[in-house]
């Protein structure tokens, strides 16, 4: 039925045009016509005009030549000439005429009566010139010119009557097509008054049919908002249902590992904790996408040390390689600017997911990553990432199909190395958003290699304010002077922080809902309150609302939620809270996070140095004295024997062994946060060819450096006992 109403209006609509059309055509020729039957009425009126001059300009020339004639006057001939031409200039007018059979025989006659007349008058100057008056005026008394003007004038009626019928004819004409016009231009008007009807008609008809199916489209479109919503809430839900047993197992394996274990208890623990990080990995791809699917993933622009970034991502999965077997190589191009403007979190995260893979899926051989300087332009430099492994390769035919959502390349691999298929495809979406490109390379049991590239802003203004701003980060902070408040209704949760806090030596309370931490606070000063989001009587945002706006009081509020989805850091802030941190909770995530808050207090004066920086050890010993006592006195013996291995090898000439010293040393120096400072002249040493004169200048900066970052150990080291 639709497609007839489709064929019948289409078929309408086409013989509609083609009436209009038809008629258009018709009512142009009858206005052209009328305007051509107005024009050649015209035209006749005029040849009218034209033939009353003649006949005028004729009697004017037989007058002037008998008064010439009378009066005796000279110069008769130049008279002749004067009129003559008149004459004739008159007559070319009537050629016109001459279109018309009826009337062109009568202008040619008219045309020798007059050409008679003329040679008449001109005889009669020549008589009178050569013969004098009385012959001319005896010649003028004849009526021979008489005669000649009675047949001009005679002719001329003739053509009058001609011109009376045409004259007649073109009016009748002229009135028929008017009236033909004026028809068709009815005709016309009626066939728009009634398309206009049917347009009109026609158009309410699919207004009321649009505004049906955008009626439809919103119910769809509310539906599938609420669909959204839905799948927001159960994912949200199942992240805290996951998140917090995960915290627990995760939290507690931790513990478990600082103590002193059997070999099959330790190894059993381990086993737990790679579990659990793997369930967490899922649990943080799957949330990773739904905030990439909500469009609320957001990519941060901040100063961060590209070499720092690349090389916590070594620190990470070195020994990884190292227990396969694999050599783990990274380069930095020495031209890349230490500082960038950028996402050093989304960074890591690439890393992380492309190496991570390239471990799992090769057995023997190497992997690589490269930090190359694609190009600068004006103060944006283009930095081309490259992971390379020597692993199992993928078939060309599935490459393509490697970055959509929970897909692999292999089903077998999938069974045999697990995952979800997600890594691949949130890196794309992460390049994608910072306006990168990817592309892979690869080869069944030969390799792959990820090529990426992204840009990065590295103007000088951005980076002094990125840099100015931060808070120095090279002291540490006495925990014994601050007191804690933790509010957590989960039992085992709260055993597990208790546990944490103990052995950082804090001194801290603890309160299971939002009310007992209101009567806590009422009590007694707290420098800082853990605030579990999700408890019974009150909630986390409830309370902090409450201790905000009732209690007045400043005190910095620290997030604790497994929920995890888009947007929930900034409810937490929105409702008064200070800072977030998702559950799982990582001992040193949290570490950094009440360093940074404690510090801020500034209850107790931090050591501070200017060469070392100790944010990294502190990130590692997360308050253990006894292992920061350790590290810094290896820190302290060990420096002075690997730079004179490393002078030791230029004397030789062994540049091989000198390189791999020089990458060796890069690790015996960021314990101590040396790593900004020393890894341009590392990466020399490592990289170029160098000559005496060069090594030696290279040499006596790394010896100056380290022999101020030794008197500051030492010192940091005294500070310990």
């Amino acid at each position: 039925m639709k497609l007839y109403t489709k064929i019948l209006l289409a078929s309408v609509f086409i013989s509609s045009i083609l009436l209009v059309v038809y008629l258009q055509f018709n009512t142009s020729r009858s206005i052209n016509q009328l305007i051509r039957g107005n024009e050649d009425l015209i035209n006749e009126l005029q040849v009218k005009s034209q033939t009353e001059v003649l006949q005028k300009n004729i009697a004017s020339l037989e007058n002037k030549v008998k008064s010439a004639v009378i009066e005796d006057l000279p110069d008769t001939r130049l008279i002749i000439d004067s009129e003559s031409e008149k004459i004739k200039t008159t007559f070319h007018l009537l050629d016109t005429l001459k279109n018309d059979s009826s009337i062109a025989p009568l202008l040619d006659e008219l045309h020798k009566l007059i050409e008679e007349k003329i040679a008449f008058n001109v005889k009669i100057t020549e008589i009178f010139n050569t013969d004098g008056k009385e012959s001319a005026e005896a010649m003028i008394n004849t009526h021979l010119g008489s005669l000649l003007s009675d047949s001009i004038r005679a002719n001329i009626r003739l053509i009058d009557i001609a011109h009376r019928e045409n004259i007649t004819s073109l009016i009748e004409k002229a009135d028929r097509n008017g009236q033909n016009a004026k028809t068709l231009g009815t005709i016309m008007g009626l066939i728009a008054a009634m398309a206009s009807v049917f347009t009109f008609g026609y158009i309410a008809y699919k207004m009321r049919e649009q505004q049906q199916l955008i009626s439809l489209l919103k119910t769809s479109e509310q539906k599938a908002l609420d669909a959204a919503t839905i799948k927001e809430k159960f994912l949200a839900n199942m992240s805290h249902e996951i998140r917090t047993p995960l915290n627990i197992i995760l939290g507690f394996t931790q513990q478990l590992q600082k103590k002193k274990l059997d070999p099959d208890i330790k190894e059993e623990v381990e086993i737990i904790e790679q579990s659990g990080n793997s369930l967490l990995s899922i649990v943080n791809d799957i949330l990773d996408l739904s905030k990439i699917e909500a469009g609320m993933m957001r990519i941060e622009k901040a100063g961060f040390s590209i070499r720092d970034t690349v090389q916590n991502m070594e620190k990470m999965f070195a020994p990884r390689a190292a227990a396969k077997g694999l050599h783990f190589n990274v380069h930095i191009d020495s031209s890349i600017p230490n500082i960038v403007i950028g996402d050093a979190e989304r960074l890591m995260q690439i890393l992380v997911n492309l190496v991570g893979n390239a471990i799992k899926f090769t057995e023997h051989g190497s992997i690589a990553i490269r930090i190359i300087d694609q190009g600068k332009i004006n103060t944006n430099i283009k930095l081309g990432i490259v992971v390379s492994d020597t692993g199992l390769g993928i078939a060309p035919q599935k490459i393509q199909n490697i970055f959509k959502r929970f897909s692999q390349s292999d089903n077998a691999l999938s069974r045999k190395y697990g995952g979800t298929g997600l890594g691949l495809s949130i890196v794309h979406e992460l390049v994608t958003l910072q306006d990168g490109s990817l592309q892979v390379e690869s080869e069944p049991m030969k390799g792959t290699t990820f090529i990426l590239s992204i840009p990065y802003d590295t103007s000088f203004a951005i980076q002094a304010i990125g840099t100015t701003e931060k808070e120095p980060e090279n002291n540490f902070i006495e925990w014994s002077n601050y007191k804690i408040l933790i509010a957590e209704d989960n039992t085992m949760n709260r055993l597990l922080l208790n546990k944490i806090f103990t052995g950082w030596g804090l001194k801290f309370d603890e309160a299971k809902n939002g009310l007992e931490v209101i009567d806590y606070l009422q009590q007694q000063d707290y420098d800082l309150l853990l605030m579990d989001v999700q408890m019974p009587e009150m909630d986390g945002y409830q309370t902090t609302e409450e201790i905000r706006n009732k209690l007045q009081l400043t005190i910095p509020v620290i997030a604790m939620t497994a929920h995890a989805m888009p947007g929930e850091k900034d409810k937490c802030i929105a409702h008064g809270m200070s800072d977030y941190i998702a559950k799982p909770i990582r001992e040193r995530e949290l570490f950094t996070l009440l360093q940074k808050w404690l510090r801020s207090l500034k209850k107790d004066p931090p050591i501070s140095f200017s060469t070392i920086n100790l944010s990294y050890m502190r990130s590692i010993s997360l308050g253990n004295i006894d292992f920061e006592k350790k590290i810094t006195q290896d820190f302290i013996h060990c420096i002075p024997i690997e730079i004179n291995t490393i002078k030791q090898y230029q004397l030789e000439q062994n540049i091989t062994a000198l390189r791999q010293a020089a990458h060796n040393f890069k690790t015996t120096i960021s314990i101590m946060g040396l790593t900004e400072k020393l890894t341009p002249t590392l990466d020399d040493l490592e990289y170029k060819t160098l000559n005496d004169s060069e090594f030696n200048k290279l040499y006596r900066t790394l010896e100056k450096i380290c022999t101020a970052a030794l008197e500051e150990a030492k010192q940091f080291y005294t500070s310990l006992l």
